[in-house]
């Protein structure tokens, strides 16, 4: 298997802190009510303002502190802990919180980018409670975190349908994420939320039929998220039922356990295919607990080649794959 040692995570950090000082090129969501509104990224958003997007710069924050949290001691932990300082202060994320109370841009980043900031809180939070320099970073973060989950909660009340593409709209990805800082907010109403969304959604899925993933841009399998969606959700057993119901058919768990092909890393959307293999292993590291021991084989064996397809290609590429890939690498190995 593949470790996410001190050495790694060390170079992981130095792209990360890389990418998140880049402001440009960057790709800009942004609703514009008048002329005063035309801004550049670190006007608009001074915490999340580089790694191309507003979502890549936070799960890219993420990855920083998940490196010093697990491995503290690496050669950049200091330039981390400078950066998130820099980056993470209870001024940058009130302008960051202030931007979502502009009409129309409440729904900016939903779901995907609102995940990974939660993400990020709960990442910030568990480190906090062994190192006190991370305690700022975590309570500077609580705000927004808090707000984006009662927004996410009032979503999820009343949308009739999930989304389930393999891209940044997927409700399941994002509903593990923020099922993760519920429990450790003690928000019950949010997990309570999450799970009646999870089982109206996808409660009585059947067959799922793998044969239509992947799609060219996607980084996320649809299926593989549902499935450790309700991994997360349910007691073993109930899973076990649950799982025998859904998982694919015949031959078409092949589908899931063969890496992807990338046809051009230098494409902004083809190179979504590497972190689609990289989010597999992910997934399948989740579900291989709670399979049976044949599948939990052939998973094991499935996320070695889907990370040996993809881990070359974290660094070194166009900065269409690296400003964002080591964040799923990381998950692959470490969560």
């Amino acid at each position: 298997m593949h470790e996410f040692t001190p050495a790694l995570a060390n170079d992981y950090a130095g792209l990360a802190l890389a990418n998140v000082s880049t402001e440009f090129p960057n790709h800009v969501q942004h609703l514009l009510h008048g002329e005063e509104d035309a801004r550049t990224p670190r006007q608009l958003h001074p915490a999340f303002f580089g790694s191309y997007d507003w979502h890549s710069s936070v799960h890219m924050h993420w990855l920083l502190v998940r490196c010093i949290r697990l491995h503290r001691r690496i050669k950049l932990a200091r330039p981390v802990v400078e950066t998130l300082n820099a980056h993470l202060t209870p001024e940058h994320l009130a302008v960051e919180h202030a931007y979502f109370q502009v009409d129309g841009r409440g729904a900016f980043e939903r779901p995907y980018g609102w995940a990974w900031l939660l993400k990020l809180a709960h990442e910030a939070e568990l480190l906090a409670q062994a190192e006190p320099v991370a305690r700022r970073w975590a309570d500077a973060l609580a705000p927004l975190a808090r707000d984006l989950a009662l927004r996410l909660r009032e979503y999820l009340q009343r949308a009739p349908y999930p989304q389930r593409g393999g891209a940044h709209g997927n409700t399941a990805f994002a509903l593990g994420f923020a099922y993760e800082w519920a429990t450790q907010a003690g928000d019950a109403l949010f997990v309570k939320a999450i799970r009646e969304a999870a089982e109206r959604w996808y409660g009585r899925d059947k067959d799922y039929p793998a044969r239509y993933e992947p799609g060219a841009d996607d980084f996320l399998s649809p299926g593989l998220c549902e499935a450790a969606l309700m991994q997360r959700l349910m007691a073993g057993l109930v899973f076990s039922v649950w799982w025998g119901e859904f998982q694919p058919k015949g031959d078409e768990l092949a589908v899931w356990l063969t890496p992807a092909q990338v046809g051009d890393r230098n494409d902004p959307k083809l190179a979504h295919l590497d972190g689609l293999n990289l989010s597999r292993a992910w997934c399948m590291r989740r579900l291989r607990s709670a399979v049976g021991p044949q599948q939990a084989l052939q998973f094991d064996q499935a996320i070695i080649t889907h990370l040996d397809a993809a881990l070359p290609h974290v660094s070194g590429g166009a900065y269409v794959g690296s400003h964002w890939l080591a964040s799923f690498a990381a998950l692959a190995m470490t969560d």
